[in-house]
């Protein structure tokens, strides 16, 4: 993959920005710096609510994702903005309803990629990341679980098309 150009941008986007999305964040940066490729994409991520603007992920996400060896402990939650899709290449949804808010504020000359996260992982048979919060530390681990598999599949899309 050529470093040559702009770098791609990706933000992920879930409803506070507090579990899946910081996740998505920390697992897919992990995986550009393990590859070589901090200077090709850059990563952020956000929720459509602004109830935990400033606040680090969820103290569950942090500790499940630092038991698989990612670090969320730098994050802080940030809220969408019109900005955004002005910003950024691929803006990805953890599930339906946030992709309804962020079909709400796109622009009509948005030409980046706005769909479901795991759209780049087909093979997983689901296609939203459920929400965890509410639920036990199981939900984490899934949500882990699925993270890591569409990342890898997201990775595979932007080497590709930066290729072409």
């Amino acid at each position: 993959m050529s470093a040559a150009g702009p770098p791609t941008r990706v933000l992920f986007v879930c409803l506070g920005n507090i579990c899946r999305s910081p996740t998505a964040h920390g697992v897919f940066a992990a995986l550009v710096e393990r590859d070589g490729l901090a200077g090709s994409i850059e990563v952020d991520s956000c929720g459509t609510g602004g109830w935990h603007v400033g606040e680090p992920p969820d103290r569950r996400a942090t500790l499940e994702a630092g038991a698989r060896g990612y670090d969320l402990r730098s994050l802080r939650a940030r809220q969408l903005r019109a900005d955004d899709f002005r910003r950024f290449d691929y803006m990805l949804a953890m599930d339906e309803n946030n992709l309804a808010d962020m079909r709400t504020l796109c622009p009509g000359d948005f030409s980046g990629h706005l769909g479901l996260f795991l759209d780049f992982a087909p093979q997983r048979g689901e296609r939203e990341v459920p929400d965890p919060y509410y639920g036990g530390d199981e939900g984490f681990a899934h949500v882990l679980d699925l993270v890591e598999a569409a990342s890898e599949g997201l990775l595979r899309e932007i080497r590709r098309a930066r290729a072409d």
